[in-house]
């Protein structure tokens, strides 16, 4: 059952920044009520990925070492990365690359259900634009994992997104950086 996309609302932001000087770290926490199994598989298969991240994945992500092509979804121009997975303990810890970016995703039990935390490394001229990115795209996942799908919201579109653009600008005005204008 899909529900409809415009009743789709994000939540006030909830992410924050890790500074090692020139080198920023998003940190996105968000509690699932999904068990880490269901969230890892949704980490790491591609047909679940399809669903809700900003990239599509041509392998599985669950195995260390396995290499995999990433490819943007919603982009102006499809950018496709070849990308190694650096560490993969089902269900706790997810690392891989993503071109300049490196992920690394933690799962801890949580009653009935899952933390997920997400740390990846941005550019601070871009880092409220990814944590508005990565804010919905957790949403969708929790939709997807819940059984009411919305439907993925990325790239271009996302930009067009009411919500994304509201959480671009609290994300930036959290963070202490300007927003980047589209």
């Amino acid at each position: 059952m899909m529900i409809a996309r415009e009743q789709y609302v994000p939540g006030p932001p909830n992410a924050k920044v890790q500074k090692e000087g020139d080198k920023w770290t998003l940190v996105l926490v968000r509690e699932m009520r999904h068990s880490p199994d269901k969230v890892w598989k949704a980490l790491t298969d591609p047909s679940q990925l399809r669903e809700w991240a900003p990239f599509d994945s041509d392998g599985n992500l669950g195995k260390a070492g396995n290499t995999v092509n990433l490819t943007t979804v919603g982009a102006p121009a499809q950018h496709v990365t070849e990308s190694k997975v650096t560490r993969a303990d089902a269900p706790r810890l997810l690392e891989y690359n993503w071109g300049d970016f490196n992920m690394r995703w933690q799962l801890e039990p949580l009653g009935a259900g899952t933390r997920l935390t997400l740390w990846t490394n941005i550019d601070r001229r871009f880092i409220s634009m990814g944590a508005a990115g990565w804010h919905i795209a957790l949403d969708v996942l929790d939709h997807l994992l819940s059984g009411s799908p919305i439907g993925r919201i990325v790239g271009g579109e996302a930009m067009k997104f009411d919500g994304w653009q509201r959480l671009n600008k609290e994300y930036a005005r959290e963070f202490g950086v300007e927003a980047p204008r589209w």
